[in-house]
């Protein structure tokens, strides 16, 4: 039998567990995912992260609404010091970097480097997860790339295939080939080797939203790493992108999503000599986000709704303790819960107030928000702000729970009774705590982007918003707005009041849509069929 070939999985952040604060959001609970998915499967993926001594944000609301940011330092005692050291150049002042190790994932053990060392003079790099401005930035995705290459080695880990999980490890590129040339190769030799060993995971489908560097910057920072403006630049261009690097040193690309993978082939359908951009699409780890005893009564057959209460009852005394606020378990309860980005418009369904006040007031629907800005994100804080006042003016029908982390998202995911999701299509990648209500019976309301157009059949297990089509501006916020307006009156809503038998039906119909289907283990068996296999003699050219 074929040996599975070794893959070393490079991702900025890991949602591991609520509590080990190296994750800010949906990326790093899909690497987090695939990481115990490669436990389950027993598959040879090795996780190459950062130590984030602080984490992100914890990011609570002042009495005056506004979303502030605190900084903690955190220890985590469970690690194991490897007793590896490694070095990286930033700014010219060389930066040792210890290596630890979270082994809990047996065959799928994770790396992860420290700066946080006396010697350094620059040990804070290592501190905030995607914090400070553009220098930092590169400091770290340097510490990340060309440091987590170095870990390897010094290891003693032989991978087979490197995957980059969005652009931010884009510099271990360079690192693999400046070993290359080391060895006698010439950069071109060097760059057509190593890019077979290299795949790459695209994520944000927004030009903006895709890092761009300019060179003397990445001059000045260390991350040219002995290679040349002119070599850096036809990675790169000028300015230098780090998607179009990661997809012009890369063998295969992928999106998260078959919509996504669509509009990411548009997007860079103008890229000279780019990978070919295939879609697998986003999976969730069952045993994380899966209520056991949702499963078990699938399984078995038996009702799904009693469970569900169980589950929303814990969700409603949870409410209760931490914002003060006692919700109507009989009440319909729609959850809303992401980053706070404009596209994901989680304002919408306030268009117009005079159809949902009353729902509000007279204690038929209930609305529960979470979510977190970057800190440097004003425009997202207004976001967090405008969900607080809205909270603040109907108290017993709203809620906003602070400090967005695992746990609230488990919560949320299963209690709710409804998973609303209204970005501006196609700007959603895939959008992963879709998945995980769905795998727990909770009923996805969607725009059709990201993952729902592969799971949603309307009506049977959930329900779509409009009809798939795109426009812009505000009469696309309008359309989608009726068409949500006319699917949460003529159809939500009498299913939860006067049709419980359709409602336990969905339910039953989400949990079978979902638990396999869009499950972390299939998205890792995906990746190993298409991605990770043997590489072809010659990379690919993208078909515009």
């Amino acid at each position: 039998m074929k040996k599975e070939p070794t893959v070393a999985y490079f991702c900025m952040e890991y949602g591991l567990q609520s509590d080990f604060k190296i994750y800010a959001g949906g990326l790093g609970i899909l690497a987090g995912d695939l990481l115990k998915a490669a436990k389950d499967l027993k598959k040879p993926v090795v996780g190459i992260g950062i130590l984030w001594r602080q984490g992100s944000t914890r990011q609570v609301i002042h009495e005056n609404g506004w979303p502030m940011d605190c900084f903690p330092e955190y220890r985590y005692d469970f690690l194991k010091d490897t007793g590896v050291t490694v070095r990286v150049s930033v700014r010219e002042r060389p930066i040792t970097l210890k290596v630890w190790l979270c082994d809990c994932f047996g065959n799928a053990p994770l790396f992860l480097l420290d700066a946080n060392l006396a010697e350094n003079s620059d040990r804070l790099i290592t501190g905030q997860l995607y914090g400070w401005f553009h220098e930092e930035r590169i400091a770290q995705e340097i510490i990340l790339g060309i440091g987590g290459v170095r870990a390897l080695r010094a290891l003693g880990i032989q991978a087979d295939l490197y995957h980059f999980n969005d652009s931010h490890p884009m510099f271990a590129s360079f690192e693999l080939i400046r070993e290359e040339m080391k060895a006698g190769r010439s950069f071109e030799e060097a760059r057509a080797k190593v890019r077979q060993s290299i795949v790459f995971t695209t994520h944000t489908p927004v030009a903006a939203g895709n890092e761009v560097h300019e060179h003397k910057l990445l001059e000045y920072m260390g991350a040219y790493n002995g290679l040349s403006y002119e070599q850096v630049k036809e990675i790169g261009g000028d300015p230098f992108n780090m998607t179009v690097a990661g997809l012009r040193m890369a063998r295969l690309a992928n999106g998260v999503a078959a919509l996504h993978a669509q509009t990411a082939q548009k997007m860079w359908a103008g890229v000279e000599d780019a990978a070919p951009i295939l879609a697998v699409t986003n999976g969730v780890h069952n045993g994380t986000w899966q209520d056991k005893a949702i499963r078990d009564a699938y399984l078995a057959g038996r009702p799904l709704m009693p469970v569900h209460k169980r589950l929303k009852m814990h969700l409603l005394s949870e409410i209760a303790r931490r914002c003060g606020v006692r919700l109507n378990p009989e009440a319909l309860t729609i959850g809303f819960a992401r980053r706070a980005a404009p596209y994901k418009r989680g304002d919408l369904i306030f268009g117009k107030m005079e159809l949902i006040e009353p729902l509000l007031k007279n204690g038929t629907l209930q609305l529960i928000f979470s979510g977190k800005a970057h800190p440097n994100d004003l425009t997202g804080k207004e976001i967090v702000s405008k969900m607080v006042q809205m909270a603040k003016k109907y108290p017993s029908a709203i809620v906003f729970v602070q400090d967005y982390d695992m746990q609230v998202g488990a919560l949320l995911t299963r209690g709710c009774d409804v998973w609303l999701n209204t970005p501006l299509r196609p700007l959603e990648a895939s959008g992963t705590s879709g998945m995980k209500a769905a795998m727990n019976g909770v009923l996805n309301l969607s725009i059709l982007d990201g993952w729902w157009p592969e799971g949603c059949i309307n009506g049977v297990n959930g329900w779509q918003i409009g009809d798939g089509t795109q426009g812009e501006g505000e009469e696309q916020n309008d359309r989608d707005r009726d068409f949500l307006y006319k699917a949460l009156f003529d159809e939500v809503m009498p299913a939860w009041y006067q049709h419980p038998a359709t409602w336990e039906s969905m339910m039953r119909m989400s949990v079978q849509m979902a638990t396999d289907r869009f499950s972390a283990a299939r998205m890792l068996r995906d990746y190993y069929e298409t991605m990770y296999q043997a590489a072809p003699e010659e990379p690919v050219k993208t078909q515009a």
